[in-house]
């Protein structure tokens, strides 16, 4: 690895097939499909592909397969210009494999998912020393203990701890508790308070310790409370293709505003931007667009 890397990421990532339909079937029918796409995929592999695209240097943790997909996971990122030096392969592991299908016309989309076989990153296999030269700590909590142990070696650093954590898994919270900038989806929100709006749920979940919590709401747009100010926007209006990969940039766009120095708002509306640009197409990352694209880029 780099001596020193903006953003080190330890999570998922995955190869993604991706296909669209015209509907989708009832059980025990068979089902055409078009417009097949092969691509990386993974919440904090995608995230880094797109920060490395807008300029700053990432270094990726996980783990993959010695198996086809683990090839195929290592090179999408390689290609890209991440450090895989922390990507760990297991002998006779079966990486992470997702199959996407897309419904024309609706914007919406159906995922299946493998997680990896293989045995997770242990505390000892993260480097801890590169980590607290970095700016920024990213991670999606996949593995528990290798996460929250990275996430407190961050904070006791003084990096910034940035959690998607897209639903409620086991450390989930206890990572909400070291982290700064916390930012999910609706599903994480509804799992965790279903008798309450997201803005409430953000709110409970500021009251741990993050000083950023976010919702992503989707076509809805997306709330957050920042240090107590309240959030609300909509969502940046497109004919959605496929939502795959919208959360991934959405978090990356809000971390490349936090690199650069922006505020809360900038960072939340910078990430809804990126993320509705990726709808346009099949695929998390075949439409990532660039920053000066965006109208507020300059401001």
């Amino acid at each position: 690895m780099d001596s020193r890397v903006q953003v080190f990421g330890l999570g998922q990532c995955c190869i993604d097939y991706l296909g669209r339909i015209e509907a989708y079937p009832p059980p025990d029918s068979k089902c055409e499909f078009s417009d097949l796409v092969v691509q990386g995929g993974g919440p904090v592999a995608t995230a880094l592909v797109a920060l490395v695209r807008w300029g700053t240097s990432c270094a990726f943790a996980g783990v993959i397969g010695d198996d086809r997909f683990g090839t195929l996971i290592r090179q999408s990122l390689e290609q890209e210009g991440v450090d895989t030096e922390g990507l760990l392969t297991r002998e006779g592991g079966e990486s992470q494999f997702s199959f996407v299908v897309a419904e024309r016309g609706l914007g919406r989309r159906t995922l299946f998912w493998r997680r990896p076989t293989g045995s997770p990153p242990t505390v000892d296999e993260v480097d801890h020393d590169l980590l607290g030269r970095a700016e920024v700590f990213y991670t999606d909590g996949l593995f528990p203990e290798a996460s929250l142990a990275a996430a407190k070696a961050a904070k006791d650093a003084g990096v910034p701890v940035v959690v998607d954590a897209g639903s409620v898994r086991e450390g989930r919270l206890e990572l909400a508790r070291l982290s700064d900038h916390f930012i999910t989806g609706e599903d994480f929100a509804s799992a965790y308070a279903s008798d309450v709006a997201p803005l409430e749920v953000c709110h409970r979940l500021a009251a741990l310790g993050p000083s950023v919590v976010g919702v992503t709401l989707g076509a809805r747009g997306y709330v957050a409370v920042a240090d107590g100010m309240e959030i609300e926007r909509a969502a940046y209006p497109v004919t959605a293709v496929d939502t795959t990969g919208c959360g991934d940039i959405f978090h990356a766009g809000y971390t490349y505003g936090l690199l650069r120095g922006w505020g809360v708002e900038k960072r939340l509306d910078f990430g809804a931007w990126a993320a509705s640009r990726v709808a346009l197409k099949l695929g998390g990352r075949t439409a990532i667009p660039a920053p000066e694209e965006w109208s507020g880029f300059a401001l």
